[in-house]
């Protein structure tokens, strides 16, 4: 059987489903891990079938993929893994420079909505490689971090600086959930290799459920090699990250739409239209 090219994000944001790909058994997918802006931009260029994006992607090639249903990485209200770290309080921040990690995408307009509607900033946006050792450039008033930087950073504030959460905040800002990223499938692959994908997909889904099932051991995996502790991750994952992408939730995600269409961070607002699986 032709081997499915899979794009995976490689944060801790989605272990569960990271543990079931390294554990079971997963020799039809050939697999790419990456950070989301790198994913991104292999689906734009058609080098993955099926992969996690930054839901933002999904409005700026929505002509040419398809949602996969009922899975996503997203949160209720705070999601500890986009922050943005200021040297000054965000209220006071209005055409300062910020720095944006070159890792996202979805963060950069969530955050440019958020500080534009909340607090009537226009900052000066610069896209770069931010440390957290390093997090805010001397230049910069402030720096947005996402994935396993931005965990770090949440969990251990550095002093004398402000620490926001970006979900908290766009929750503040709608009363609304995020979605961060979606599952997304080309068109063509969909049309052209439709019994490839229900199984791909089942396969997604069955590791999803796998991983969940086994989130101790996923933790305990990385213990080691990460610098979180049991009682962060395991909240972290599944308190606070959800992995579903229930009706609200895309209602959600249209309303995320709009405000980037009227803040012209996208061409044109998605039909959003999900893969036959």
């Amino acid at each position: 059987m032709l081997k499915v090219k899979v794009g995976h994000i490689n944060f801790l944001n989605i272990l569960p489903l990271t543990y079931s790909y390294k554990h079971e058994n997963f020799d039809d997918f050939k697999i790419f891990y990456d950070v989301p802006s790198v994913l991104n931009n292999a689906v734009k260029n058609a080098q993955l079938d099926i992969s996690q994006i930054s839901s933002i992607e999904y409005a700026r090639q929505n002509e040419n993929l398809l949602l996969l249903p009922n899975i996503s990485i997203r949160a209720d209200c705070d999601v500890e893994s986009i922050v943005l770290i200021s040297k000054k309080p965000i209220e006071k921040i209005s055409d300062d420079k910020i720095t944006l990690t070159s890792k996202s995408a979805t963060s950069h307009c969530l955050l440019k909505i958020i500080l534009a509607e909340s607090y009537g900033a226009n900052p000066k946006y610069e896209i770069a490689k931010v440390e957290v050792k390093n997090p805010i450039p001397n230049d910069s008033a402030a720096s947005l971090l996402i994935g396993d930087d931005a965990l770090e950073i949440f969990m251990n504030k550095p002093k004398n600086l402000f620490c926001y959460d970006i979900g908290k905040e766009w929750h503040k800002l709608t009363g609304r959930s995020m979605v961060f990223a979606v599952w997304i499938v080309r068109k063509d692959f969909a049309e052209n290799f439709p019994d490839i994908l229900k199984f791909a997909y089942d396969k997604i889904i069955f590791g999803m459920k796998s991983g969940i099932k086994n989130k101790n051991l996923a933790i305990e995996s990385v213990l080691t090699v990460k610098p979180f502790d049991y009682d962060c991750l395991n909240k972290y994952l599944g308190e606070i990250i959800k992995w579903d992408l229930p009706n609200d939730a895309i209602e959600s995600l249209k309303i995320f739409y709009e405000k980037a269409y009227k803040f012209n961070l996208i061409e044109r607002l998605p039909e959003i239209k999900f893969a036959s699986v």
